[in-house]
């Protein structure tokens, strides 16, 4: 006897997954017998019933888990020119009292081309035979009426591989190597591979000891972008035509599956287009991937001048002025050879280290003369900033590195009347970054000088370097390669495009990411990037760009949108004030599409947030967090905010759920999230929520509900699970497989109709 063993909680499954590995396990305990079932009472009159025998099984069937775990979980790849070649190697480990076999299927899309497959355990060649579309959609569905559980609805339509697997012994492990080659086909200019990480939750729902991702690729062309929109990546490059990345994690449950894009360069700033559309009916999603050259010979970097300026107040004395004069140390030995430089320290008042723009051979006598001084006195922002900008000269790109601890104290303490003068100094030439230090300093007027001169704000909390801080932005903008910068999309209608204008500089080495919303559709379109390279005019043009005007597409991007769209959402409020429509698209959007931080909690603690009375009281209880969010700029909360909501507005990819858990009150979140490694959080789960594509499901009176579905406007067509009405609809609809796969009760919004999955 078999039985297929499933994990007790739900995987949560993404459309797109390449690859699903699929275990059934038998566990017989021989020395355990098998419990019959009790005789029934007797009535108080009358005979007792007779008592069947107990029917014959097999003894002990144990269909556990927790039994199973996977040791390790390692994917190399290897890509030369388009052809992707992927060795698995995992390690299962039967931790039960009885014998554990079964079998794998690995059910592929269509749409891939697999050449070659071969797959090993402990150094033996299993056969593999291959089902058609048709053949693997009948196990599927036998699978899922068996055991009730839907997981398997979202390969429907996939070809699948299937070999038995011999047992594994209690308490010991197998090693299963698996191989396979596939061609990966060019889109856009980008090429994208899939792996699937999230197979693991399928097979134990124990946690991985150690998972690790390691893709090499080798191209005949030069690679402009490389990008992962579902795990932080290490990247790692060999010249223009080869680089490998990397991922690790060690004790987790993947949530996503692993997706890498990358493009091939065709001229010096490349561009690589991806888009969405949910459906013909509304306006699409697109992002546009942007590359400047990776490094620039020194004769063709951009001369710029970089003038430091560094609180010197008696607050920073100790740790945190030797971090910042070894910040200033580092910045100064980095400048390339046509650069100038000039220091300013300010305390009560400000000095100079030189009355003009210094050349790079005068930057030791300014670390000296930085190192003989020392953190005492007052704060005198205005003052030092003022200065720094009359410094710069109108020719030149100016960068201004912005250290400082506190709020203004000395001089002119007025924020308002700061920023106002500051607007009077200032020149387009200029980007402030600024490096705000602790807890204390004053978060919104730090981000109103960084939004007013075009740079990039950081926060270096108490547990953080200065040096480190500082270090790692100047690596990203110390060799610009095109400044002052327009994009002309060739008249398609877009909007709420972000980073918003004017778009920030281009440096070697960065990767520069658009997205936003566009209306209708437009084929072999051109747009047009212009900008400055040492006062000279540069325009590249990318031309045969599509903007389809049906379904389809990375849904990916419409995440990413909502996260952008939210942090410059909440950047507003906290920058301009709140006010009602702010706070209605706040809501709208956290809802739409999971995008939960510490102020938009309401996803997951308001029960009937899809009606109207709930969406009122989820305002409600924003607005409030909204008053805080425009009125305290100070203190531990405030700059938590000003780093929550920049770091949303600058997402390179969606947000993570897990991202924002230790901000949560505790209790709220489920073990069973989305966009990162699983969270267990300290006390039970309220309102669990997954994603699937584009969509977000929250888990009302045990219905996993489409947060598009509107209660008090929408009826649901309804059908039983597992009723043949069920696999029916699934055929009409196959658009309904993977949302119907989170659940035995669901409610999925597709073309304006909801479908409900029914008990039966």
């Amino acid at each position: 006897m078999k039985r297929l063993v499933r994990p007790h909680f739900k995987p949560i499954p993404v459309a797109a997954a390449f690859l699903l590995l699929l275990l059934a396990i038998v566990l017989p305990a021989a020395a355990q017998e098998p419990t019959c079932p009790p005789p029934p009472l007797c009535p108080t009159t009358g005979t007792c019933p007779t008592v069947p025998p107990c029917p014959p099984r097999q003894p002990g069937v144990f269909t556990n888990p927790e039994w199973l775990r996977i040791d390790h979980h390692q994917v190399t790849v290897n890509i030369k020119d388009q052809i992707a070649t992927t060795n698995v190697e995992m390690e299962f480990r039967n931790e039960g009292n009885g014998m554990a076999e079964g079998t794998f299927m690995f059910p592929l899309p269509n749409s891939a081309s697999v050449d070659k497959l071969t797959m090993t355990i402990n150094g033996q060649v299993i056969e593999a035979k291959i089902l058609k579309a048709d053949e693997a959609r009948s196990v599927y569905n036998e699978i899922v009426r068996q055991y009730r559980d839907p997981a398997l609805l979202e390969y429907v339509g996939d070809s699948a591989i299937q070999a038995n697997v011999f047992p594994i012994p209690p308490g010991e492990s197998r090693k299963i190597n698996i191989q396979y080659s596939q061609v990966l086909t060019v889109d856009n200019g980008l090429l994208h591979f899939v792996y699937p990480l999230k197979v693991t939750n399928l097979l134990s729902k124990n946690p991985v000891e150690k998972m690790s991702v390691r893709v090499e690729v080798d191209s005949n062309d030069p690679i402009s972008n490389v990008y992962s929109p579902s795990h932080p990546i290490a990247i790692s490059r060999n010249g223009d035509k080869k680089f490998t990345v990397g991922y690790e994690s060690a004790g987790s449950i993947p949530s996503d599956n692993f997706s890498l894009y990358y493009g091939i360069s065709t001229q010096t700033i490349n561009a690589n287009l991806l888009t969405y559309r949910e459906s013909a009916n509304e306006d699409g999603f697109f992002m546009l991937l942007v590359q400047p050259p990776l490094t620039l010979p020194e004769n063709q970097a951009i001369a710029k001048d970089v003038i430091i300026v560094l609180d010197q107040s008696g607050s920073m004395f100790g740790d945190k002025w030797d971090q910042a004069r070894n910040a200033a140390e580092y910045v100064l030995k980095k400048l390339n050879p046509n650069d100038r430089f000039n220091v300013i320290l300010f305390s009560t008042g400000w000095r100079v280290f030189s009355n003009n723009m210094e050349s790079p051979a005068q930057s030791q006598s300014a670390i000296d003369w930085v190192r003989g001084q020392e953190a005492v006195g007052g704060t005198d922002i205005n003052g030092a900033l003022t200065t720094a900008f009359n410094m710069a000269d109108k020719e030149r790109p100016t960068t201004v590195l912005f250290m400082t601890d506190g709020l203004a104290t000395e001089g002119t303490t007025d924020s308002s009347q700061i920023l106002a003068n500051l607007k009077a100094a200032a020149r387009p030439n200029v980007r402030v970054f600024s490096f705000g230090v602790g807890d204390d300093v004053d978060t919104l007027l730090l981000d109103s000088i960084v939004r007013d001169q075009h740079g990039t704000g950081t926060y270096v909390r108490p547990t953080e370097r200065i040096d480190e801080e500082v270090a790692s932005l100047y690596n990203k903008i110390s060799a610009p390669v095109l400044t002052d910068i327009t994009l002309d999309m060739g008249g398609l209608n877009t909007g709420d495009v972000y980073p918003t204008t004017p778009l920030p500089d281009l440096f070697a080495g960065t990767q520069l990411t658009l997205v936003g919303r566009y209306r209708g559709d437009g084929s072999n379109l051109s747009f047009t990037l212009k900008g400055k390279v040492n006062g000279e005019d540069q325009t590249f043009v990318y031309s045969n760009l599509n903007f389809p005007s049906h379904a389809g597409g990375d849904s990916f991007i419409a995440r990413l949108w909502a996260t952008r769209r939210i942090g410059d959402l909440l950047n507003s409020i906290r920058l301009n004030g709140e006010n009602k429509e702010l706070i209605d698209s706040v809501v709208s959007l956290s809802v739409r599409y999971g995008i939960i931080t510490p102020y938009t909690s309401f996803l997951i603690t308001e029960n009937d947030i899809l009606t109207a009375d709930g969406r009122d009281r989820a305002q409600a209880a924003f607005e409030q967090e909204a008053q805080t969010l425009a009125t305290d700029k100070t203190g531990s909360a405030a700059v938590s905010a000003a780093d929550t909501s920049a770091g949303m507005a600058n997402a390179s990819a969606p947000v993570q759920l897990n991202a924002m858990a230790t901000a949560m009150p505790t209790g709220t979140l489920s073990a069973q999230t989305v966009g990162g490694e699983a969270v267990a959080p300290a006390e039970p789960a309220v309102n669990p929520i997954q994603t699937v594509g584009d969509k977000t499901f929250i888990l009302q009176n045990g219905v996993w509900t489409d947060t598009a579905f509107q209660p008090d406007t929408m009826q649901t067509q309804k059908v039983v699970f597992l009723s043949d009405e069920y696999f029916a609809l699934l055929d009409k609809t196959p658009a309904l497989a993977p949302y119907f796969a989170i659940g035995d009760k669901v409610i999925a919004v597709v073309e304006g109709v909801a479908y409900e999955v029914t008990a039966q």
